[in-house]
């Protein structure tokens, strides 16, 4: 069971994209969010994700995992408010390649308390669309 997505009150159409692109939510990662479009390399996959827990859309999450690691539920932390995203290194992951990888570090705060996650994710292309495979800590 997936439960339903919430939304963050500064999620508006027109407030900053949480993934640091300096774009609006609904133009940038919003796009991706609402299906209206695909991430075109694995980094833009890896910021829309980040996007998609800052503004809890476990819908998305799920979509834009691969099948073959999906879990068949994801609960968010309603109380872990997402802060700002590092993109450390890129491997691959461009508009003609079948594999890449991200190494990120996402900065969130919890009960009053920073923290961070810092992962090297690896993303791969299914049935054309760019994927989360699987992460190592970073």
């Amino acid at each position: 069971m997936v439960k339903r997505s919430r939304r963050r009150a500064a999620d508006d159409r027109d407030g900053p994209c949480p993934c640091g692109s300096g774009q609006p939510y609904a133009g940038c990662c919003g796009r991706l969010h609402r299906g209206e479009a695909d991430a075109a390399t694995a980094e833009a996959l890896m910021r829309s994700r980040y996007s998609a827990f800052a503004v809890g859309d476990t819908g998305y999450l799920l979509r834009s995992w691969h099948s073959s690691t999906r879990p068949r539920q994801l609960d968010l932390d309603p109380g872990q408010r997402w802060t700002g995203l590092e993109i450390v290194d890129t491997d691959r992951g461009g508009l003609f390649d079948a594999t890449g990888a991200v190494e990120f570090r996402a900065h969130h705060r919890a009960g009053g308390h920073p923290g961070t996650q810092a992962e090297r994710s690896r993303f791969v292309r299914e049935d054309g669309r760019w994927v989360y495979l699987d992460g190592l800590p970073g």
